[in-house]
């Protein structure tokens, strides 16, 4: 549990830090999918080396892309809620982390173990 933590948290500090990087010049339904998906990448080979301790695979690279794919539609959904809620932009994010990392936590475990 730990070392998912220290994953997610890295992972989780990783996108937030693109994200606000990448919403000066980008729409920011665009900058939170850019920075999703190059955390994402991060994330696999932390998540399968230390996490897990486990070697990555294809089957696990496509497992795992399944479960953050529901993932992202969870974030994204989350994040245009807390957008029309008129929480700012820099800001939106932490409630979406908030919510959809434990549910994360539960999809991915079950495809590595």
């Amino acid at each position: 549990m730990l070392r998912f933590v220290l994953v997610g948290a890295l992972a989780t500090l990783l996108h937030y830090g693109l994200y606000l990087f990448f919403i000066r010049w980008m729409h920011v339904g665009v900058a939170y999918s850019v920075a999703y998906a190059l955390s994402l990448m991060a994330n696999f080979f932390l998540t399968a080396f230390f996490t897990f301790r486990r070697s990555p695979s294809w089957r696990k690279a496509a497992g795992f892309g399944v479960a953050h794919g529901v993932n992202y539609l969870l974030h994204m959904g989350l994040l245009a809620f807390f957008l029309w809620l008129q929480v700012p932009e820099a800001l939106a994010p932490l409630p979406v982390f908030a919510i959809a990392v434990p549910i994360n936590f539960l999809l991915v475990r079950f495809v590595f173990k």
